[in-house]
């Protein structure tokens, strides 16, 4: 054996010991549970449903916009419950999967419609399957519009509907 090998061999065994209990630990189930306590909990999401957190917006911000005077595809008729604020909630919630209930997620999302973070798709926009017009372009309008302040108390609102009380 040489010098080289010897001296790799005990960092390729170290190496190779980690990566077996990794995949002992990871198909145990271990690793679900530790995904789950990042995620939203299963009490929040099974008491608030965001088809229903929306009206609670209003509710509570009744200036927000409502930008709710699409047209459905189905129906053609103007779309009144497919609000601003609904699909704000989906976009956040079921396509970037980010916890309802933290202050940061809600402050990405945000930035996300500002263009300052992610880059949002017309094809995976809610509303763009069941609206005849996308209202993504609308959507960014309406919260750019926004001041910080009702930007804030827009974040606040989420996260006190979303965290439960104790």
């Amino acid at each position: 054996m040489s010098k080289k090998s010897s001296f790799i061999q005990p960092y390729l065994q170290a190496l190779t010991a980690l990566m077996v209990v990794s995949l002992l630990v990871f198909s145990s189930g271990v690793g679900k549970l530790i995904h789950t306590n990042f995620g939203i909990e299963p009490a929040i999401a099974q008491r608030i449903s965001p088809g229903e957190v929306w009206q609670q917006v209003y509710q509570q911000l009744p200036d927000f916009p409502r930008e709710n005077k699409y047209i459905d595809k189905e129906s053609g008729k103007v779309a009144e419950n497919n609000t601003l604020a609904s699909r704000l909630l989906r976009y956040h919630v079921y396509v970037k999967e980010r916890a309802p209930n933290y202050r940061l997620d809600w402050k990405l999302t945000l930035a996300d419609y500002l263009g300052a973070n992610e880059v949002m798709y017309v094809t995976t926009y809610p509303g763009n399957d069941t609206l005849r017009q996308n209202p993504l372009e609308g959507d960014k309008a309406a919260i750019s519009r926004l001041n910080i302040s009702q930007r804030n108390a827009l974040v606040q609102i989420l996260v006190n509907i979303f965290t439960p009380k104790t």
